[in-house]
């Protein structure tokens, strides 16, 4: 293990207290705990919009807290779920009187803990919750019918979510108002990866699989799950070709439709490879006669220090086209 990092036991706690160190005017934490993150811009009667989930994926989940997207965020250890006591207390922090939505990945540790919180707010505090699990990964198996549980991992493609849901809560929209817009967000986008290098979590001291230096896995999940397809390295344009294919007919795509495009670094793809990426989506898009809205470029979901990539694209009508160019002021995303 090769990393920039003091005693690993303390890997989580001073990675937060840097952020805090940094955006002290943006963010803070309730009570003693640093991992219940909240933001410090509070509209009364808003909706609150809290996520989680286990650290290691910055700036997912903590860089989406902030004026036009979500209110609070809890982290739990490398890759494990915050428990429901941070998730409650949250909770109680962002709660302006008008309910709050959960929005987080579908992760059976993550969808007990947040359940668990949701029943503490109900019971102790009266506070309405309701949640949104984002499954986004085409890589993963697909429902067999739409009232099946959605089998799918949330990924990358849950920033959109965010993003939706963010500005529907910041136009003051209802709690079941802001749900709608989230699901919607969520059905309608998808994504797909591909990693050429694993990673290592610091508690445990080496990578959790391993790969061939001229070896790729498409599909393969941000924590090191399983992909499904193992092989030699392909070029740029190859590599793509085979992530789209399979985006752009999971829905499907039709001439004319309208998308918002993310490529998302894994956390050691360099942005210059991820715009040789956005090259050829381009090209590949307007082949297929969809049309790209907006692009997202840049770390928004990583893995550690995984090398690879993911592409997420979300469908948008008037609607979500609208609250994609809202603006947004987080730690680590800002839009104006």
């Amino acid at each position: 293990m090769k990393k920039i990092i003091n005693a690993p036991e303390n890997y989580v706690t001073e990675m937060l207290e840097g952020i805090y160190a940094a955006h002290a005017d943006m963010v803070t934490y309730t009570g003693d705990d640093l991992h219940c993150y909240v933001s410090k811009v509070k509209k009364a009667g808003k909706v609150g919009l809290a996520t989680g989930g286990g650290s290691g994926h910055l700036p997912l989940f903590l860089g989406y807290i902030g004026e036009g997207m979500l209110d609070g965020c809890t982290i739990g250890d490398v890759f494990q779920s915050p428990n429901p006591e941070q998730i409650y207390n949250v909770t109680k922090e962002i709660d302006s009187g008008s309910g709050v939505l959960y929005i987080y990945g579908n992760y059976n540790g993550d969808i007990f803990n947040f359940d668990m919180a949701a029943e503490m707010a109900d019971f102790e505090d009266g506070i309405e919750v309701k949640s949104v699990v984002a499954g986004d990964d085409v890589a993963t198996e697909k429902p067999a019918s739409p009232d099946e549980k959605n089998k799918r991992r949330g990924v990358a493609g849950i920033f959109f979510v965010y993003k939706c849901a963010g500005a529907a809560a910041e136009a003051m929209l209802s709690l079941n108002e802001v749900k709608r817009v989230a699901e919607k967000a969520a059905a309608n986008v998808r994504t797909m990866g591909v990693a050429l290098t694993p990673c290592i979590v610091p508690r445990v001291g080496k990578a959790g699989f391993t790969i061939g230096e001229n070896e790729m896995e498409i599909g393969m999940g941000i924590h090191g799950e399983t992909g499904f397809r193992r092989g030699p390295l392909e070029p740029a344009d190859k590599i793509v070709d085979e992530l789209l294919d399979k985006i752009l007919t999971d829905i499907p795509y039709v001439q004319g439709d309208v998308v918002a495009v993310l490529v998302n670094g894994l956390g050691a793809t360099p942005l210059d490879e991820q715009y040789i990426v956005v090259r050829r989506i381009s090209e590949k898009l307007k082949e297929s006669g969809v049309v790209a809205y907006k692009y997202f470029v840049g770390e928004y979901a990583t893995s550690l220090e995984m090398a690879g990539f993911s592409i997420s694209l979300l469908k948008l009508d008037d609607e979500l086209k609208n609250y994609i160019d809202m603006p947004v002021n987080t730690p680590f995303f800002k839009q104006v």
